[in-house]
């Protein structure tokens, strides 16, 4: 029996494609599928389901998940108790990120490690939607909310405060914004409401139940360009909008949110020394950056 075989049926079992799944493990799909079979003739058990659709894993392939990830974590830690040396960190390790502070503060740190460690690859999945830790979609996460249920060990990383912007030539068309009613002159920018993928980041209704953003977007990005562009006022970090001097605050004091970022790591990984040097790392450096910014 080939222990790798198991790395190979694991990475199936996430991706449910021979194709997404060769990308992740650095080969092609022939080789992937080459490894399933001698596994499942190894077993003597059929573990996926074939469609053109992908691959479904049968009743037989889930009971094999958690050995495989028992033999995986096995691994890993073999590894790092054996040659796990700080200066030899490498591989990948895939960060899941909100998109904002995946540009502007984890972005940076990611770059020091890598620096850091030359042989250390780091994939930022800064994607609107959450990441299973379980099934090893992400090493480790940062989340703005903390999770209802799961084996995941949760630590707070920090505050974060965002306001609602205009850029100076925008609000200059009107006149002075004195209070939230005044705030219905104006065009809004924002998410589109039931594509929030996290809810603590539903600001508008929190502001005034009656607006309604005129133009919306998933992507905080899109969002920020749009405000910037003078298409109306916008619910933005304070350390993504501190960087455009063409930007100021809207009522300031009566409308003024703050959120916490949150590191998300499961409890099978967390010990592993890789995760835990890397996940580490961003979260000091975050706070540092964070800091910067105040």
């Amino acid at each position: 029996m080939n222990w790798d075989d198991y790395r190979f049926f694991l990475a199936v079992a996430r991706m449910g494609q021979l194709s997404l799944a060769g990308r992740t493990l650095g080969v092609d799909h022939t080789t992937v599928a080459r490894r399933i079979n001698s596994l499942e003739d190894v077993l003597k058990a059929k573990l996926f389901d074939r469609s053109p659709r992908g691959y479904v894993l049968t009743q037989a392939g889930h009971r094999l998940v958690p050995i495989a990830q028992d033999i995986e974590h096995g691994t890993a830690r073999a590894r790092d108790s054996i040659g796990g040396q700080h200066e030899d960190l490498s591989g990948r390790m895939r960060i899941g990120v909100p998109e904002g502070v995946g540009a502007f503060i984890v972005t940076k740190a990611a770059q020091e490690l890598c620096e850091k460690y030359p042989r250390l690859s780091i994939e930022l999945l800064a994607l609107p939607q959450k990441f299973s830790l379980s099934r090893r979609e992400a090493d480790f996460m940062i989340t703005v909310s903390t999770p209802a249920s799961g084996r995941l060990k949760v630590q707070k990383i920090s505050d974060y405060k965002l306001h609602l912007y205009g850029t100076r030539d925008y609000l200059a068309k009107f006149s002075p914004i004195k209070k939230v009613e005044d705030l219905k002159r104006l065009r809004g920018i924002g998410y589109v409401p039931e594509l929030i993928f996290d809810k603590v980041l539903d600001f508008v209704p929190l502001i005034d139940p009656e607006l309604r953003p005129h133009l919306t977007s998933t992507s905080v990005h899109v969002q920020l360009h749009a405000l910037l562009n003078g298409a109306g006022v916008c619910i933005v970090h304070d350390f993504m909008a501190d960087r455009y001097d063409n930007l100021v605050k809207v009522l300031e004091k009566e409308i003024s949110f703050t959120r916490q970022f949150w590191l998300i790591v499961h409890e099978d990984y967390a010990s592993i020394e890789r995760v835990r040097l890397c996940s580490s790392f961003i979260v000091n450096r975050m706070r540092e950056l964070l800091k910067k910014q105040e």
